[in-house]
């Protein structure tokens, strides 16, 4: 059975980068009836963030990612926090050091910052490795009685024993044969000071006793690879598959999508709120429609891109991920939002997002599905309800200055007149055929009538279907409307 997890670390809110890892480890495993696991890498307890945790969990829930096993439902390969592993990885880290593949290092902070000074001197990348460890303070080159003193002290790490002029070999199903040479790694620290390991050995570690049969993350990640590979040939584990995703870059510039550039433009990293930062819950996009958008970030979706999350589930293909950076795009995500809040009936809109029409229900009442109905094709985010309801809910505070021009040629008291009196003796859904008979009786266009109507009615010369909306407000709010915009005007 095929298992994927998603592991990030509370570190902060959750990028749209670790959303998309998450969606597509979601996706490969519905798509092969696998299992989805979610696993939070906490070993680095100095720059763990408070609320990070549930943030991840309530940002996967509100995107229907809904994990098979995590820190919350448990599962059979549990615990699912790093951070109460520890003995698991105690015992592991054993078994490197007795057979050989790791060995204890007992270098200073400050020594270790000598000797990458003097290696930038010389004009050279510094590495820990096998060309340089005997020059350092480690178990391969003190004696067992002074490594057994210092091992008391507790100060100490341990690091992985790399050998020298090796081929590194490992593959990635978006990029093949990955091979590196070990003269370029480093001898990586598993085991830190403070007796929490490392991300590449809990990594390594929790993904085989979770039997994890694919890894996907990052492409950030891809220059791991190499060690992650030793660790399982030193453990004679096999490794899992491998798919590094794509960057998500910058919408203009160079780089990895940021938050300050978010903040730059207007638009969010974050799927939800965090701290003083809007997400785009808040910004009024629906998950459907915001995984649907991510999903196109490094995935070809084909000529149809508009998918709910199981036609997505049903055509995920690792083959159709691609290698290069996808360039964000925020119109894009505004469109997609849009094609499928088109999607939506009247009722599925007032079921899951009443509380955006709160304020138009008190207005018209028993007319709210008409009222919904007319706006609905207005939307391109929920937050634009509020915008769209205005011209149901209140009289216009003052009118466009673009449509005060378009009708300062027509007399706006004679047509407003003529309008006065087919509201009065009409019903507003004749109203048309009164216009077209009073526009050929009074050879006046029937687009003037039209026109003085609507910015009476609207504030300006846009808004939802204009008769249908009369229907809802009903003939006084009509005339009140049209009366003032007759008095201001004449």
């Amino acid at each position: 059975m095929e298992r994927v997890r998603f592991a990030p670390s509370p570190t902060g809110p959750l990028h749209i980068g670790g959303l998309r890892t998450a969606l597509f480890n979601y996706l490969y495993a519905r798509k092969h009836k696998g299992v989805f696991i979610l696993r939070v890498e906490d070993t680095d307890q100095n720059r763990k963030v408070e609320g990070s945790e549930d943030y991840i969990h309530e940002s996967l829930k509100w995107c229907n990612i809904q994990p098979d096993e995590d820190p919350i439902r448990g599962g059979a390969y549990g615990p699912y926090r790093q951070s109460e592993r520890r003995e698991i990885y105690a015992q592991y880290i054993k078994e490197l050091i007795n057979n050989g593949k790791a060995y204890y290092a007992f270098d200073s902070n400050e020594e270790l910052a000598f000797a990458r000074t003097e290696a930038e001197k010389a004009k050279g990348a510094f590495k820990y490795n096998a060309y340089n460890r005997s020059e350092f303070k480690n178990s391969l080159t003190l004696s067992d009685e002074a490594c057994t003193k210092l091992l008391q002290d507790g100060n100490y790490v341990v690091r992985l024993k790399v050998d020298a002029d090796q081929e590194v070999v490992s593959s990635d199903l978006v990029r093949g044969i990955v091979r590196v040479n070990s003269n370029e790694l480093e001898d990586k620290i598993l085991m830190k000071k403070d007796g929490m390991p490392t991300y590449h050995f809990a990594n390594v570690v929790d993904d085989h006793l979770m039997k994890i049969t694919t890894v996907i993350r990052g492409e950030e990640w891809l220059p791991s690879l190499p060690i992650h590979q030793l660790l399982y040939d030193a453990f004679g584990w096999e490794a899992p598959q491998f798919m590094h995703l794509p960057l998500i870059l910058n919408p203009s510039g160079k780089g990895k999508l940021s938050k300050r550039d978010g903040d730059k433009n207007g638009y969010p990293v974050f799927p939800m709120s965090w701290n003083e930062s809007s997400g785009y819950k808040e910004k009024g996009f629906i998950p459907e429609a915001h995984i649907n958008y991510i999903a196109q970030l490094g995935w070809s979706l084909g000529e149809k891109e508009i998918l709910s999350l199981k036609e997505m589930e049903e055509t995920f293909d690792v083959n159709a991920v691609q290698k290069g950076g996808a360039r964000f795009d925020y119109e894009k995500a505004k469109w997609v939002n849009q094609q499928h809040l088109a999607t939506l009936s009247v009722e599925e809109l007032i079921k899951n997002y009443s509380s955006y029409f709160e304020e138009l229900k008190m207005a018209v009442g028993g007319q709210l599905n008409a009222a919904i109905e007319l706006i609905k094709e207005r939307l391109v985010l929920l937050s634009d309800i509020e915008k769209e309801s205005k011209c149901f809910i209140n009289d216009p505070a003052d009118y466009d200055a673009k449509s005060l021009k378009r009708i300062a040629k027509i007399d706006v008291s004679k047509v407003g007149a003529l309008l006065t009196e087919g509201i009065k003796n009409n019903e507003l859904g004749e109203l048309k055929d009164f216009m077209q008979k009073s526009s050929e009786e009074n050879d006046i266009g029937l687009g003037a009538f039209m026109q003085v109507l609507r910015v009476a009615v609207v504030g300006s010369l846009s808004g939802p279907n204009l008769i249908p909306l009369l229907t809802v407000i009903g003939k006084d709010v009509t005339l009140r409307r049209l009366d003032r915009l007759i008095s201001e005007q004449s």
